[in-house]
């Protein structure tokens, strides 16, 4: 049970990446994460849906087009913390990044989101 609420919250962040319209991304935000939510992202942390809009709002207005943020892995969820993989791809082969997204959830909502942006290179053995 645990997990599928994770997961839905999840797939109601990553649906804000895609909405049909600018205007839909606070919506899709405020059903899936709490108003005081802090967001550690590629350019450091910030607090607050707002801050975390402007985050997606930048990513779908890529200049190589408006991608698609699509979850590529199963949740994993070890008590209060959840980890998914998700790949964001622009259109026309443009540029693909992926990456690992760590959430804590309070309430069914997440409160925290840490993003790490590219793929881990082995280590040299």
């Amino acid at each position: 049970m645990q997990e599928e609420t994770a997961r839905s919250a999840i797939d109601t962040f990553i649906s804000a990446f895609n909405a049909s319209d600018d205007s839909y991304v606070t919506v899709l935000l405020s059903q899936a994460l709490t108003s005081d939510v802090v967001f550690w992202g590629p350019l450091g942390r910030s607090e607050g849906i707002e801050a975390v809009e402007r985050f997606v709002l930048d990513i779908r207005r890529h200049p190589a087009g408006t991608g698609t943020m699509v979850r590529c892995s199963a949740v994993d969820m070890p008590n209060e913390w959840a980890r998914y993989q998700w790949v964001f791809t622009t259109p026309d082969g443009g540029p693909r990044l992926a990456g690992t997204d760590v959430v804590h959830l309070r309430r069914s909502l997440i409160d925290q989101v840490i993003v790490f942006a590219g793929e881990i290179e082995p280590s040299a053995s």
